[in-house]
């Protein structure tokens, strides 16, 4: 068992929380937002409710036994504490996660891991020289109890120790860490959404599709053979020859990197921001975002039982 500390409160972090309990740590959550960090038990109540109704945890996980597990501890400093992992997951901002790194070079102990949940930022050159060699970036997907791959990624300065010590401790979770030489700037699965966002905003703006046309084409064509095959599997049994051939014929050319995208913009600036406001590309209605992602959650461990009795098709490396 490790002491673990999680550091931010929100979408992420107190799902991480209940992860890092789950694997059989002790947690101290904090946030500097007192609402955000009220709001975290009774969220990571409902997930854990839908582990257990799926039959994913013990049955001895209930609400008590996750209050024990993970504390909620407004002080920084007290969080922090002693814990001999520190997971950062606070807002994806570089002037916030420089003020935070530089905070904890003096409130952690010597031989603290410092775990950066950053999905994209370079945090490296934000770290203080103290904290160098013992920060690495651990790069969760949401949400991190039901998604298991989780992005290794060492700075230039880190041990390669730290990297070795996140990887037993996530693996023994039954995670599935991709471990990586080098920062790898959005690793791979975020590169590979990213090329896929671009090519949803230039449908979207020059009005040759709607949301559900993509969601369609995603859902009925492209989820189904990637559960199994992944990508390069995939290409294996289309035919590298074919593969070929199509990159040669490709009668278009792929989207420039963009910084906007106007249909994005107007429905944000309409109010439209995502589930937590009830609407976003679609209307969801009168249901709050708790029952969302309840209902998310549980159509999304129903499909992991199903895939993980099924088991993908694995090549000899």
């Amino acid at each position: 068992m490790t002491e673990v500390a999680v550091v931010g409160a929100g979408l992420m972090g107190h799902a991480l929380a209940l992860v890092f309990a789950l694997g059989g740590h002790q947690v101290r959550l904090t946030d500097n937002d007192a609402e955000t960090l009220e709001r975290a038990p009774g969220l990571m109540a409902t997930a854990l409710a839908t582990l257990a109704e799926a039959g994913e945890v013990d049955a001895s996980w209930n609400r008590q036994r996750l209050s024990q597990a993970v504390r909620c501890i407004p002080s920084l400093r007290e969080t922090v504490a002693g814990a001999k992992l520190v997971v950062e997951a606070i807002v994806e901002r570089p002037d916030v996660k420089r003020a935070l790194y530089g905070q904890l070079e003096t409130l952690i102990d010597s031989d603290t891991i410092l775990a950066s949940n950053t999905s994209n930022l370079d945090i490296f050159p934000l770290v203080p020289s103290g904290l160098q060699q013992r920060t690495i970036i651990a790069h969760w997907y949401t949400p991190p109890y039901l998604c298991d791959l989780v992005d290794l990624c060492p700075g230039p300065r880190t041990d390669p120790a730290a990297i070795a010590t996140m990887r037993d401790i996530v693996t023994a979770m039954g995670k599935a860490p991709v471990v990586f030489k080098q920062m790898v700037q959005g690793y791979v699965a975020n590169r590979l959404q990213a090329a896929m966002q671009l090519e949803v905003y230039r449908l979207l703006d020059e009005g040759l599709v709607t949301p559900k046309d993509i969601d369609d084409s995603v859902i009925h064509g492209l989820a189904l053979r990637i559960p199994i095959l992944g990508i390069m599997a995939k290409a294996d049994f289309t035919g590298l020859l074919l593969m070929q051939q199509g990159m040669k014929n490709r009668s278009y050319t792929p989207p420039q990197p963009r910084d906007h995208s106007d249909t994005l913009d107007a429905l944000i600036a309409s109010g439209r921001t995502g589930v937590m406001s009830g609407k976003g590309y679609f209307d969801w209605g009168d249901r709050n975002p708790e029952q969302l992602f309840q209902e998310r959650d549980k159509k999304l461990l129903k499909l992991k039982q199903a895939l993980r009795k099924i088991g993908p098709m694995e090549g000899r490396h």
